[in-house]
């Protein structure tokens, strides 16, 4: 009891710190670092993401979690890839130990014992509206993580789960408002320069946009350092 007792002050506090980061990065550095400080035996800790067929390692707390990772993605499973890809019935992995779950992971599991790993969980990170990877946590140790441990990853999976859909959704607006003001600004630029309305600024624009295969707030952004299109 008093072991949940102090889990539990101590999500409560990352969720507050979670909530005070000002970026995405930092979010998830936040996360992981907290995996090693609150769970057990969590050596180094790491999200995976898939991003179409590529893996990709986000805020790693050590070389071996990109490793790890780099390794599932090229023998295309592992328990990471496998959860980052997992429907929501199937919400958690774990490698108990790594001398003995070659069969379930024929390819990945003797190399990852290459690494030095003993151990491992990973965790959906999921919305209602969204499945946003893996949080994965190791240990060097075989046996190192218990029932405990892994129930303790899962509520931190469920907190790092909406502050990182909280922090992408942040991120993301912010940038649609500096990509307004800038495509505003590049409008001006034109209308002042060449005597067009808004719409014609705006068509201008978009038309050397397509016709060059550059991103309108791109080319947002070169008018407004140049003056002029580019």
């Amino acid at each position: 009891m008093d072991y949940w007792r102090g889990f539990a002050q101590q999500m409560a506090s990352l969720a507050r710190d979670l909530l005070a980061q000002e970026s995405v990065n930092g979010t998830l550095e936040r996360i992981t670092a907290s995996a090693t400080e609150l769970v057990e035996d969590c050596d180094a800790a790491g999200i995976l993401i898939l991003r179409g067929d590529r893996v990709q390692s986000l805020a790693p707390t050590d070389q071996v979690v990109v490793d790890s990772d780099a390794l599932q993605g090229r023998v295309r499973e592992g328990p990471c890839f496998d959860a980052a890809r997992a429907t929501v019935r199937q919400r958690q992995f774990r490698i108990a130990d790594f001398t003995d779950e070659a069969r379930r992971w024929p390819k990945y599991v003797p190399e990852a014992r290459e690494l030095g790993l003993g151990s491992m969980m990973g965790f959906l990170l999921f919305t209602e509206d969204e499945d946003l990877g893996a949080l994965n946590l190791y240990s060097y140790r075989p046996g190192a993580f218990t029932e405990a441990d892994e129930t303790a990853g899962w509520l931190l999976a469920s907190h790092a789960a909406v502050a990182f859909s909280s922090a992408r959704t942040h991120a993301q607006l912010q940038e649609a408002i500096g990509t307004r003001h800038t495509v505003g600004e590049a409008m001006g630029i034109l209308m002042g320069s060449h005597r067009l309305t808004e719409d014609q600024a705006f068509a201008t624009l978009r038309r050397y946009s397509q016709d060059h295969n550059v991103k309108l707030r791109d080319v947002a952004r070169r008018v407004c350092e140049r003056g002029a299109l580019p």
